[in-house]
């Protein structure tokens, strides 16, 4: 009996141990989600849709960060996710960033999506699910596809009615302005 109750206990404890690690882990994505919608809200505010994201390394220290950039610099592929991986590149001096973490607030589209497996990130972690062009799971899910020489991690809804309200109040402003 003794040994049943300490195994019980015992149980227990890794099972709090485990929601312990997973909530400090879920605490650590808020922060930098957080981080992207704040980059995201500036992207908005000149213009483009806004979408942020993050790069951390291994080591949680930012790499990179950046906006949605297509409006100001009249370039398609000016997204955040695809500017934070050359920035995130440049930085590590390598293209490779399989020990690294993206965090966006939007599901990345199919261009991202190609350009992040290409690129070995280990995990990304993005806000809200895109209906539309969402690359990742929504609407296709290229890291999983036949074509896809990568596996990575990806966790979405972190902060997702955050990134939603974000992208939803843009988008109305923007209707209203061109009434």
């Amino acid at each position: 009996m003794v040994i049943k109750i300490s195994n019980i206990l015992l149980s227990e404890k890794i099972i709090d141990k485990k929601i312990l690690m997973e909530y400090e882990e879920y605490l650590i994505h808020r922060q930098w989600m957080s981080h992207a919608l704040q980059l995201a809200q500036s992207a908005g505010e000149h213009g483009d849709v806004p979408v942020g994201a993050v790069i951390i390394n291994s080591n949680g220290e930012l790499i990179a960060e950046a906006e949605n950039r297509k409006e100001r610099d009249q370039d398609p592929t000016a997204h955040a996710e695809i500017i934070a991986l050359r920035a995130a590149a440049k930085t590590l001096q390598t293209w490779r960033l399989n020990e690294c973490i993206l965090y966006v607030t939007l599901e990345p589209c199919p261009m991202c999506a190609g350009a992040i497996v290409h690129s070995r990130v280990g995990t990304v972690v993005y806000g809200v699910d895109d209906a539309k062009t969402g690359a990742l799971r929504t609407v296709l899910n290229i890291p999983d596809s036949a074509a896809s020489n990568h596996q990575l991690s990806v966790i979405g809804g972190i902060l997702e009615s955050d990134c939603r309200n974000v992208l939803q109040m843009w988008f109305t402003n923007r209707r209203h302005r061109t009434k």
